[in-house]
């Protein structure tokens, strides 16, 4: 690939998420790739990692080392696949006006962030899902526009996210909070990026893993690479800027506002 100096970003990153067991399980479904400069993008070890052990990532991990990055003075943008938000119709029914209202008020019903605490446990705690949640078969409108995504509330299918956006969505608040600004959670905090600031961003590795030879990665490897590999591309070729603002009407932007939208959807 020719590569343009001219870049946005210092660092791309592309992380698989997971949403089984706890917040400090060590899963081999978390993988983290990152690219920069003109190196195309290699795994990133998990912290307490050696040459001779290698640890599996956690999400509290995931969290604590994003905060790290956004504090280290490199610009970066690192996509996750899992919903960052839930469809418009949640926001009516429960009366939430913000997407930081969102995470404050689903934090209290899904409380996955707490070290002993999984997705499950707190399903079966209600006999089935707690109070807040939706049906199965509702979309957000970037689902609407791919030809596989689903639902953010369908559990337990092949290639759903619904778990890992339980698990996940503390843990932006999470960043959030601790990092005070300097990332830009895209597009909730507009949908421009102002220059020199961290993004993180919603992806869904669907969209990229056939793009790139699959050579001896496992599929949680795979996905964290094309998207990290997606992502630097993108930058280099100054088309990443495009997928920042997708072609919606006026009123399909405040509902992308509020239900997010998934970057490389247009």
């Amino acid at each position: 690939m020719q590569v343009n100096s001219v870049v946005q970003f210092d660092l791309h990153i592309g992380i698989d998420y997971s949403g089984a067991k706890t917040p400090t399980s060590r899963l081999s479904g978390i993988q983290v790739y990152l690219s920069h400069g003109t190196h195309e993008p290699q795994t990133v070890p998990s912290p307490g990692s050696t040459e001779k052990r290698r640890r599996n990532w956690c999400r509290k991990d995931i969290a604590g080392w994003l905060v790290e990055m956004a504090r280290s003075g490199k610009s970066f943008i690192a996509g996750l696949d899992h919903g960052f938000s839930f469809p418009r119709s949640y926001f009516e029914e429960f009366q939430i006006r913000s997407w930081h209202r969102f995470l404050d008020d689903f934090c209290i019903h899904w409380p996955t962030a707490g070290d002993d605490v999984t997705v499950d446990s707190i399903r079966k705690q209600y006999g089935g899902p707690p109070s807040r949640t939706g049906s199965s078969q509702e979309l957000r409108l970037t689902e609407k526009w791919t030809s596989s995504a689903k639902s953010v509330f369908l559990f337990d299918v092949q290639g759903s996210v619904a778990k890992s956006t339980h698990a996940g969505l503390p843990w932006l608040r999470h960043i959030r909070e601790e990092v005070n600004g300097q990332i830009h959670f895209w597009p909730f905090d507009g949908w421009y990026v102002p220059e020199g600031k961290c993004v993180l961003a919603e992806v869904y590795p669907s969209l990229f893993r056939r793009r790139y030879e699959h050579s001896d990665r496992t599929t949680d490897q795979q996905d964290a690479y094309a998207v990290s590999r997606w992502l630097w591309e993108s930058d280099h070729s100054n088309t990443l800027q495009n997928y920042f603002r997708p072609p919606l009407s006026g009123p399909e932007l405040e509902i992308a506002a509020l239900e997010g939208w998934i970057l490389g959807v247009y």
